[in-house]
């Protein structure tokens, strides 16, 4: 892998895309110094130009969610194309705690337009952090992907250290539902014990928690649990008829883990424009993922 270091801005350039092995092998062996800033700040930037999609992966990533075939991209893959610029940040000094034990806990996704597979994209990830939160502290990695000078797609994904909660850190948005929810429709899934493994070959994630059995007892699972986006992407692949044309913002919440092989309810109600959904246990209480719809009401400016 080929990296340049700018030393004044604290910004990586990716002059291409690191191996999952590379990544893990980092994240096993670097020596963080747990010098948390004592407030909320920019902590690293990593950039990639220039990405291009490889047709093979993404249709074996459309058949692992869901989604039918077409030509723009699924709304959550280009968190996939991101993910090896968020490890990157992780596993790199501008992250100053271990990386191992954190926990996904919030995604948020604007899709500003359709995405091309034929477009050629370029990737800005910031990390930030820390914040306090009830269950410890907060670090978002932000992500842009534009095509030429424009943006295209945004995301905000929130990864928690657990320790000491602070009662005034920040709460949840994609939480916050009415106390009754009475969903339009219930869609049962079975979801196979593989799952974890196959989102892991198209998604690079390999984290042993998703990949069996074995390898997730040492973390604490009994059994190996879903992937968060795999989840999210999932939702989406069942919503997929209904997702707006225009721009929209997606946001969820993970609760829960799903333990693999599992039995769920997907459950979605419509508002107007606006779409509530959750991903509950086959009873229809257990939490796992609870999650918000919504078109852009006020396009911003996306020229870069």
């Amino acid at each position: 892998m080929s990296r340049v270091l700018n030393p004044m801005s604290n910004t990586v350039e990716l002059k291409s895309i690191p191996s999952t092995l590379s990544f893990y092998r980092r994240a096993l062996t670097a020596r963080k110094s747990g010098r948390v800033p004592g407030e909320e700040s920019e902590l690293g930037r990593v950039l990639l130009r220039g990405r291009r999609v490889d047709v093979a992966a993404l249709r074996t990533y459309r058949e692992v969610c869901g989604f039918r075939t077409g030509d723009g991209l699924p709304v959550t893959y280009p968190f996939v194309l991101a993910a090896p610029l968020h490890m990157e940040l992780l596993v790199s000094d501008a992250f100053p705690l271990p990386v191992m034990g954190l926990v996904h806990v919030r995604n948020s996704i604007t899709r500003h337009r359709a995405i091309g597979s034929a477009e050629t994209l370029d990737i800005d990830c910031i990390l930030t952090g820390p914040c306090p939160s009830a269950r410890g502290l907060e670090f978002d990695l932000h992500t842009r992907v534009s095509a030429g000078r424009e943006l295209v797609w945004e995301g905000v994904t929130t990864m928690l250290r657990r320790g000491r909660g602070s009662r005034v850190g920040r709460k949840s948005g994609a939480g916050r539902r009415p106390s009754e929810f009475t969903p339009d429709s219930v869609i049962d899934w079975h979801i196979p014990a593989n799952t974890g493994r196959r989102y892991a070959r198209v998604s690079g994630d390999s984290n042993p928690i998703h990949l069996s059995a074995l390898t997730a007892k040492p973390f604490g699972f009994r059994r190996a649990i879903a992937h968060g986006m795999w989840t999210k992407a999932r939702s989406l692949a069942e919503l997929e008829c209904l997702l707006p044309d225009g721009p929209f913002r997606v946001s969820v919440d993970f609760k829960l883990p799903i333990l693999l092989p599992g039995d769920v309810q997907f459950q979605y109600r419509r508002e107007g424009d606006d779409i509530d959904f959750f991903v509950r246990g086959s009873a229809g209480r257990k939490p796992h993922l609870s999650g918000s719809l919504a078109p852009l009401r006020e396009q911003a400016d996306t020229t870069m």
